[in-house]
């Protein structure tokens, strides 16, 4: 698919660059969980690698969340298969010992905040495109790439649950906050 471009700096970081390749906004599927597993993966356990910067080739999108014309023609295994690899992908960034930023400009919804959440740091643009929410909730879907958690580990209870429980969305300004989301 070639959604993912690594870049390796003489410093030790690698910029890991998201492209997708035929759509105007990147999207998570099956594919793309798998070539983070085969790109991005192996280079949390590179001892040349001192950390990794997670950023968009898109103009007002970080990650839209899923990719719901392929969602759509899964089956209810193969559905189920995605949530299991990209959770434990997520788990994965989420408790490596190098660090992980995400670097945020645009929207960053559903799964693509739960990305940015399992990263060690996010730095968001002060930008109007770029707004965080949990988009899926307003589908009838709870996240399932452990953001619900993440979450709440990040901002507390009281401002996740507008997020959570509507799917509100928020700009990086009001984020950094951590209250009143």
């Amino acid at each position: 698919m070639g959604m993912i471009h690594i870049e390796k700096r003489p410093d030790g970081v690698v910029m890991v660059t998201l492209d997708h390749p035929t759509k105007p906004v990147n999207t998570l599927s099956p594919a793309v969980v798998k070539e983070f597993e085969t790109t991005v993966a192996p280079l949390l356990d590179d001892p040349e690698v001192r950390a990794l910067v997670v950023v968009s080739a898109k103009k007002d999108t970080f990650i839209a969340g899923a990719d719901l014309e392929v969602i759509e023609g899964l089956g209810e295994a193969e559905i189920s298969a995605m949530s299991r690899s990209g959770n434990a992908l997520l788990e994965r960034i989420f408790t490596a010992e190098k660090p992980v930023v995400a670097a945020v400009h645009g929207a960053a919804l559903g799964g693509g905040l739960e990305v940015a959440l399992a990263c060690h740091y996010i730095l968001a643009s002060d930008d109007p495109k770029t707004v965080l929410g949990q988009s899926e909730v307003m589908l009838g879907l709870l996240p399932a790439g452990g953001g619900t958690q993440r979450l709440m580990e990040r901002v507390g209870l009281v401002a996740a649950l507008p997020m959570l429980l509507t799917g509100k969305r928020v700009r990086a300004r009001r984020a950094t906050s951590g209250t009143d989301l």
